[in-house]
């Protein structure tokens, strides 16, 4: 793939359902188990929402499980 193709392709924030998050082609459907956030827009875009709201990078089973044990 060149640089201009790579520049134009389209990316959206995924997660699953352990909220954590990763990028996939905005043109193909989702892989099971993962949901699109409702970001979209290139790669880089795409990586700087995921820094900015994935600020716990524990899954969420591993979150509840400490919060249930620290209660």
């Amino acid at each position: 793939m060149s640089e201009q193709q790579t520049e134009e392709t389209r990316y959206r924030v995924v997660l699953n359902d352990e909220e954590q998050y990763s990028i996939w082609w905005a043109d193909r459907a989702l892989p099971a188990g993962w949901h699109a956030e409702g970001s979209e827009g290139t790669r880089e875009e795409c990586l700087a929402r995921i820094t900015e709201i994935w600020t716990d990078l524990r899954p969420l089973s591993l979150r509840r499980r400490m919060d249930a044990t620290a209660a």
